[in-house]
């Protein structure tokens, strides 16, 4: 692509993950900050990738479809050549520095960043967009991010349009609870202010309203495993006290995540549904966003909106 002073680049990131089982040590390496893994530490990542549907990984191919349907989009709403999609990871190839190169390559000098996440935090959107804005410093691009959509009207459309169709699924909308969750974080973030665990609760009422859901809680999932205390309760815990509590038919709704992948394949579809089923509960989940058009429309909304000095913030 040969990018003329009218283009601006589009950086769209996400965590990334590895392209086959041969690549999840040097995937788990970089995650541990050049450390490699235990054997055992492998081995139960390894196995959790291996146990999903045919050993796929659709987190690289639907971050590929995602970042082709927001350039479709943002071709339809402000013409072909304004913007140009890239693609950066934060662990995998091509990385966030790789998609900033790119656009400097390509003659680009202004650019947006926009993260596969809904939900502002310090600890992931905020580290993604720092490191994306260094990047860019260092090539002369002018760089702004999109900080958080998570209360797009396009976004909740969706996602209160999944949960609808999911609790028709399970048959018995009246008994059924509605279960929106997220990826947990170290619970040092308390201290910081944070807005991750806010907005988080603030999509899930905006989705649970426009859905007409009346009975609904928020847990966390995917804690890792550090030593230190991550926010609670896990999904698990609360599945117990679920079940304690008499409840037989739940749908999880992962309000944090917006594609199929690990945290969603295995540790709901796989490790929370034999718990569940262990406790007396059906558990079924929405369909993930992946590249829907309506949050095709919440991106491309908001990366205009932050190429014009809107919803984005200035570097």
């Amino acid at each position: 692509m040969s990018a003329d002073k009218r283009t601006i680049g589009v950086l769209v990131m996400s965590y990334g993950t590895p392209e086959s089982l041969e690549g999840v040590e040097a995937y788990y390496t970089h995650i541990r900050r050049g450390h490699p893994p235990t054997a055992e530490q492998l081995e139960d990542l390894t196995s959790r990738y291996r146990a999903i549907v045919g050993g796929v990984f659709p987190l690289r191919e639907n971050t590929n479809r995602q970042a082709a349907a927001l350039q479709s989009k943002l071709d339809e709403l402000a013409g072909a050549g304004v913007y140009a999609c890239y693609q950066g990871l934060k662990h995998a190839a091509p990385f966030i520095e790789d998609g900033i190169a790119a656009m400097a390559a390509d003659g680009v000098r202004e650019a947006v960043g926009i993260v596969l996440t809904p939900q502002y935090s310090s600890m992931s959107v905020g580290g993604y967009l720092k490191r994306a804005r260094e990047e860019a410093e260092k090539h002369g691009i002018r760089f702004r991010g999109v900080e958080e959509y998570h209360l797009h009207p396009q976004l909740i459309e969706a996602l209160s349009e999944r949960v609808n169709e999911g609790l028709d699924k399970l048959g018995d909308r009246d008994e059924a609870l509605v279960l929106f969750s997220a990826h947990s974080l170290p619970a040092k973030i308390l201290e910081l202010n944070d807005p991750y665990a806010d907005q988080l609760l603030a999509t899930s009422a905006a989705v649970a309203a426009q859905a007409g859901v009346d009975k609904w809680q928020f847990t966390w999932q995917s804690a890792g495993q550090t030593g230190q205390p991550w926010l609670g309760p896990d999904i698990l815990e609360t599945l117990e006290k679920l079940a304690e509590e008499g409840v037989r038919s739940v749908l999880v709704t992962p309000v944090g995540f917006v594609s199929d992948h690990l945290e969603v394949l295995y540790d709901i579809d796989i490790e929370a549904k034999k718990f569940a089923e262990e406790k007396g509960i059906r558990l079924e989940r929405i369909r993930m966003l992946n590249d829907d058009p309506q949050y095709m429309a919440a991106l491309a909304d908001s990366v205009i909106g932050a190429a014009n000095g809107g919803n984005g913030h200035d570097e």
